[in-house]
């Protein structure tokens, strides 16, 4: 029997108890993968880029700038290219089913950022068919279960018609799918040109101007040149990354980052109490049994390795089903609900598993190191 068969055995000597044990592991491994993949969607990691600029109103996201803006901006010689967006927030069918209408000039967002949305010169071309016609995300698509050439009615909440419908009819052109998987592709693409043709207020205006700075030149650097010429405006101006425009719009709320570090963290000090506890007590079961590997030539140092290497498969085993199925849930539900799990977490997960399992058998295996052969023949 190799050393790794000894650990085995001695991992699965209790059936009922290594059973609880890896339950409790993988569910604690679960939460881990699941907050972690929200965290990796929602604070930059899932696609928001760091040098893609938005100009947005100093007064706020929901105060729309002038189109006047445009040409200003498009004249400063570190900008690559401009696009402009307006944006409808509004519901299908029931108010809970919401969808976001992102209103735009096609080439120009084909220029800022075709390549990040997974967009083609045929898909962009599908717009020209009609004003009306749109492209949908791949994950709004899914979850809606539209098609290409279907027709769908978005009810605004605060963009009225002229005729003051808030009723906005569109034909599905095609179908978006992101240039990777942690993409936000939950998200409707319309024309602007009919959106602001057909809306009662804010003609001629845009909530935010989409800027791709030239190679070589930092963002944060072209952000104060941007913000800088329209100061002392009637149209201050703050602009941001995407990156940096998500991480503040969380933080309104709460600090994300650490309330899921807080929950994720009392998970594994319960587990790692749990884990020791049922150890210390395993190990004292087979007091008997160490002191015959030792009288058999065991060293110190191995029977410190037996212990410490029940504990790894244990939670090898616990931890790897737990991020098994948040990996499964991710990639079920996780376009849906912005989450993304991506190797860097499966990789701080697989380190996670060694620290923990090194740390709650290392009292249980020095106790065992530690027993004479004698005290350990009278527990028989």
């Amino acid at each position: 029997m190799t050393f790794l068969d000894l650990a085995r055995k001695n991992a699965g000597r209790k059936p009922l108890r290594s059973i609880l044990l890896t339950i409790c592991i993988a569910v604690a491994f679960l939460i881990y993968g699941l907050t972690q993949s929200f965290l990796s969607g929602t604070q930059g990691s899932s696609g928001a880029s760091s040098d893609l600029l938005g100009v947005m109103s100093a007064a706020g996201r929901t105060q729309p700038l002038p189109m006047a803006l445009l040409s200003r901006i498009e004249a400063e010689p570190d900008v690559a290219a401009v696009g402009y967006m307006a944006r409808l927030r509004g519901f299908v069918d029931v108010e809970k089913n919401m969808v976001s209408v992102s209103a735009v000039d096609p080439q120009r967002l084909m220029d800022v950022n075709g390549k990040g949305l997974g967009l083609t010169p045929e898909l962009a071309a599908s717009l020209s068919g009609g004003r009306d016609r749109v492209l949908v995300g791949r994950a709004l698509a899914d979850a809606q279960g539209w098609t290409v050439g279907q027709s769908i009615t978005v009810t605004a909440f605060d963009m009225a018609r002229r005729d003051m419908s808030r009723d906005w009819r569109f034909e599905i052109a095609g179908i978006f799918e992101g240039e990777n998987a942690s993409t936000d592709t939950y998200f409707v693409i319309a024309r602007y040109d009919y959106l602001n043709a057909a809306r009662a207020r804010g003609r001629d205006t845009a909530d935010a101007f989409i800027v791709l700075p030239r190679d070589g030149v930092a963002s944060s650097a072209l952000a104060t040149r941007i913000d800088a010429l329209f100061a002392n405006s009637a149209a201050p101006t703050r602009t941001q990354s995407e990156k940096q425009f998500l991480e503040a719009y969380l933080r309104q709320y709460a600090d994300i980052g650490l309330i899921v570090n807080l929950v994720v963290g009392a998970a594994f000090v319960t587990l790692l109490m749990i884990v020791v506890n049922t150890m210390v007590f395993a190990v004292r079961e087979r007091r008997f049994e160490i002191g015959v590997l030792k009288t058999l030539g065991f060293s110190q140092v191995k029977i410190l390795g037996l212990i410490l290497a029940e504990t790894l498969l244990v939670f090898l085993l616990g931890g790897g089903l737990g991020l098994g199925m948040a990996a499964l849930a991710t990639s079920l539900a996780g376009p849906e609900l912005g989450l993304v799990f991506s190797p860097l977490i499966a990789a701080k997960a697989l380190a996670l598993m060694a620290a923990l399992g090194l740390a709650s058998g290392a009292l249980p295996a020095a106790n065992a190191m530690r027993t004479p052969i004698i005290q350990a023949f009278r527990t028989r």
